[in-house]
């Protein structure tokens, strides 16, 4: 059974809108998180290589968070990203949770480092 884990990412010197267009639209997911993503009917559709997935939008709360669940996995499986300022130094955090087997855990913290580093770089950080 997948476990749920969190997290947690900061961003220097990022605009909250700026980081928000890179988590929830075509072009910004497209950058850093897959191949190439488009949208039919309300669900997100992710491409890479010859693979392909999509997920539908749950939960959403601009430029705060977006919670997706990918379509061919249990209701209670999904993806989220929320943003948020550290008080104490005005940076912006971007907190990922997501789902992985137990084993497999490591290997998707290992990924999503992988992803996040692309996504700075985007960015310009």
């Amino acid at each position: 059974m997948k476990e749920i884990f969190h997290i947690e990412y900061v961003f220097d010197t990022v605009s909250r809108r700026s980081l928000w267009n890179h988590l929830t639209t075509p072009p910004g997911l497209s950058s850093w998180f897959a191949d190439r993503v488009e949208i039919q009917d309300n669900k997100y559709i992710f491409k890479w290589n010859k693979e392909q997935q999509e997920a539908e939008v749950i939960r959403m709360k601009p430029e705060i968070n977006v919670r997706y669940r990918w379509l061919n996995e249990d209701d209670s499986v999904y993806f989220e990203f929320i943003i948020h300022t550290i008080e104490l130094t005005g940076s912006i955090a971007l907190e990922i949770t997501d789902f992985a087997e137990p084993d497999e855990k490591q290997d998707a913290i290992g990924l999503w480092d992988t992803q996040v580093e692309e996504l700075k770089r985007t960015l310009g950080i």
